[in-house]
């Protein structure tokens, strides 16, 4: 069965976003910790969060993909801002405890002009500062656009921070894909998925491989702009991202729609797919 989902706003709590999930056709769906665009948390609840669990294993939901709020820069080129960013991952994680056994995804951040090699080594010593408490949560690098200076525009890029945790944490480390930040970033998901598959496995290893971001894309692919569309309205188009939920790799992984839409239109996305998948 195609585990598929979008974002849902947490502000009513846990367990009634399983409760919106659920209403959508849904069986999977990811949440921010916090604010997207700001770094105040709301206290969670954990008879919510307990909830919310039981909902899941009740209903057979795939795991969950909590996402960073976009402002987390762990190489920012400002210390406090990293340290701010630190600070904020470690809260994330210790709440995550309430609903173990899921995802945890964010940007890795953008080097702000001091160059890759010195951002990737500030990510991966703030990750080796924040992997102990992911005692029962995966991270997830995502892959982006590479718009600015973000880093993990490649494979290769996310290669060099996986490198760089130190054992055993790096084991508590994963990959999320986005359709939109792969055709975005220059990898022809549209007409060599199997190409692009072969060389993520290469490069990082498809083990790491958790999650997938669906979107389609307003822009023609290489042009770095990070633009999401609706599914089928974009330049990868609703073929090639039939083709993405279908593959043998990726079948079984909690899809996340990111696209401009609301829960009518999550919901339509959602019995597209299934139909196109044949479920």
């Amino acid at each position: 069965m195609l585990h598929i989902g979008c974002h849902l706003s947490s502000s009513k709590g846990f367990a009634a976003m399983g409760d919106m999930a659920l209403s959508i056709g849904a069986d999977t769906f990811a949440f921010f910790t916090r604010n997207p665009r700001g770094g105040a948390a709301k206290a969670a609840d954990p008879k919510d969060a307990s909830a919310l669990m039981d909902r899941c294993r009740d209903r057979g939901f795939a795991r969950l993909v909590a996402h960073a709020p976009y402002t987390m820069n762990l190489c920012s080129a400002d210390a406090g801002l990293r340290e701010f960013a630190c600070t904020m991952m470690k809260d994330d994680l210790a709440r995550m405890e309430l609903i173990p056994g899921n995802y945890y995804n964010f940007h890795p951040g953008s080097h702000t002009g001091q160059g890759v090699e010195t951002g990737i080594g500030f990510i991966a010593a703030a990750l080796n500062q924040t992997l102990p408490l992911a005692e029962h949560t995966t991270v997830l690098l995502e892959t982006m656009a590479g718009k600015g200076s973000e880093i993990g525009r490649s494979f290769q890029e996310l290669r060099d921070i996986i490198d760089r945790v130190e054992e055993p944490w790096r084991g508590r480390l994963g990959v999320c894909m986005d359709t939109c930040h792969l055709h975005d970033a220059g990898y022809d998901i549209i007409n060599d998925l199997e190409g692009v598959l072969t060389q993520f496995d290469k490069e990082i290893g498809l083990e790491r491989l958790r999650a997938c971001h669906l979107n389609d894309s307003m822009n023609p692919g290489g042009s770095r702009k990070d633009r999401h569309a609706r599914i089928g309205e974009g330049h990868i188009g609703l073929e090639a991202l039939v083709r993405v939920v279908s593959h043998p790799v990726l079948r079984d992984l909690p899809f996340v729609l990111e696209t401009p839409n609301e829960l009518p239109g999550y919901a339509a996305e959602i019995k597209l797919l299934r139909e196109r998948r044949g479920e």
